[in-house]
């Protein structure tokens, strides 16, 4: 069996009397792309910084490549704070540089790792710029270029996608899959669903220090129930046809553009799929102007898993909801 790149044993780390990380066990396996989830003060920055050997487990262990964190690995190791941070008097070349010196690389393969980096993520123009001069998104992109200069195998991405407007969180997410295709393993924590949804192959969630889920994201969009919009009839009992399946109903506003219409939220039980909703309502004689099965996303599996602890919508997922509403 292949060692896991990074892995949790029981792991918890207490300050005070806060129980930061309690017993946290997971653990990442080579080439995967994990994304590392929770609500604010749930624990991730803590424990990926029990990941780089910055703070240690009170109790519980945590390794690197089988290993304790130390030097002898995590030169191995590319990490983007969530703090930013970047010496802004230096050149944007010169900053890459520094920081793929400090894991080991000499400086001409460093100087032209560098260039090579800016110029495949369209900053080559201003490789030779001060980035005091720069923008926020683009300074951002400098210093996550320097955390993956020296070619880690392992990547640690604290909330990369803060701060970047979309054309830059398309390019980060871009550069993620292409780590992976080159056999680097990712992890990065963020609260942006989305991009878990699209990029991860494994997904591990944490609330109050302690692990709520740990699996790949079909089986975490199996958490929460589908659900089917219906629009019919106001006499048509709706609630009794949804109890029958082991379903709910919830009545929603009526359609605007159809306000003598009832509309009905069906939550189907685990598991179930939307086609036996669609018979009984048929077999009822349910006149219907909108059957509208409805997939689940990876904020739904949140709220699912840990309440009112879940992380916000975006704006795009709850621009998509108040579509799906008024539609």
């Amino acid at each position: 069996m292949t060692e896991p790149v990074l892995k949790f044993d029981s792991a918890s780390k207490r300050f005070g009397p806060t129980l930061a990380v309690d017993s946290l066990s997971f653990s990442v396996a080579p080439g995967q792309i994990c994304g590392f989830l929770g609500p604010n003060g749930a624990g991730k920055t803590t424990s990926l910084r029990m990941a780089l050997g910055v703070l240690s487990p009170d109790s519980g262990s945590v390794s690197l490549f089988g290993q304790p964190p130390g030097r002898d690995v995590l030169d191995r190791v590319g990490f983007l704070p969530e703090e930013r941070g970047v010496y802004k008097r230096m050149r944007a070349e010169d900053v890459i540089v520094f920081f793929a010196a400090l894991k080991g690389m000499k400086a001409g393969p460093a100087r032209a790792r560098a260039r090579v980096l800016l110029e495949a993520y369209g900053l080559g123009h201003v490789a030779r710029r001060k980035v005091k001069t720069f923008s926020k998104g683009m300074a951002q992109k400098v210093q996550i270029l320097a955390s993956i200069a020296h070619e880690p195998d392992l990547v640690i991405l604290d909330e990369p996608f803060s701060g970047l407007d979309p054309v830059n969180q398309k390019a980060l997410e871009a550069l993620i899959r292409r780590l992976a295709d080159t056999g680097k393993t990712v992890l990065f924590s963020t609260h942006v669903m989305e991009h878990a949804e699209r990029l991860c192959d494994r997904i591990v969630l944490i609330a109050h220090g302690r692990k709520a889920f740990e699996g790949d994201v079909a089986e975490a969009l199996a958490v929460p129930p589908a659900q089917v919009i219906v629009e019919t009839e106001p006499h048509i009992d709706a609630q009794a046809i949804a109890a029958r399946l082991g379903a709910s109903a919830e009545q929603g506003q009526p359609p605007a553009d159809a306000p003598d219409m009832a509309r009905w939220i069906i939550r189907l039980p685990p598991g179930a799929s939307a086609q036996p909703v669609l018979h009984a309502f048929v077999t009822a004689g349910a006149p219907l102007r909108r059957f509208e099965p409805s997939r689940p996303t990876l904020h739904d599996a949140f709220v699912q898993l840990v309440g009112d602890d879940a992380p916000p919508q975006t704006e795009t997922e709850a621009a998509i909801e108040e579509a799906e509403a008024v539609a």
